[in-house]
């Protein structure tokens, strides 16, 4: 692979997928308790960096299995975010996904870097890592959006 070289200075991609499942008992969203700092111990959206032969979406896709075991969902590009503190570790810009799977789908399990996968109420939520609370909001509106759409 070819050696990169800059005279300045560049930021970090990293991706991050946001799952809604809608249930009964109303929406619910993946999130993974990060194992590693910053922000260890706290719940955050299961993603992590792009690796530099891979496209967006395979990223995001990698990063998903890797920490939720979560595979063959559809996903959809919804937002980027990056504002320059929204990682303390470096400047950091992070496309998001976003998917919506079957309320019957619900395993999940944790594993690289995430201690813990699990399905939390939208309206219930834990204090998120990193800019998290943000992306979910904007997520939450663009399933709303979706779902008045479809009806």
């Amino acid at each position: 692979m070819a050696k990169y070289t800059y005279d300045y200075p560049r930021p970090c991609v990293t991706v991050d997928t946001v799952i809604f499942r809608p249930t009964d008992n109303g929406l619910k969203v993946l999130l993974v308790r990060r194992k590693s700092d910053p922000y260890k111990g706290m719940w955050a959206i299961p993603g992590g960096f792009v690796e530099m032969d891979e496209s967006l979406k395979e990223a995001a896709r990698r990063e998903l299995e890797e920490e939720t075991g979560v595979t063959d969902v559809e996903i959809e590009q919804l937002h980027a975010f990056g504002a320059p503190d929204r990682d303390p570790r470096t400047r950091v810009i992070t496309v998001v996904y976003l998917a919506v799977i079957d309320a019957h789908r619900t395993h999940v399990r944790a594993g690289d870097d995430a201690a813990e996968a699990v399905w939390h109420s939208m309206d219930n939520l834990p204090e998120l890592a990193f800019d998290h609370a943000d992306i979910l909001a904007m997520a939450l509106e663009r399933y709303h959006s979706q779902q008045a759409g479809s009806k």
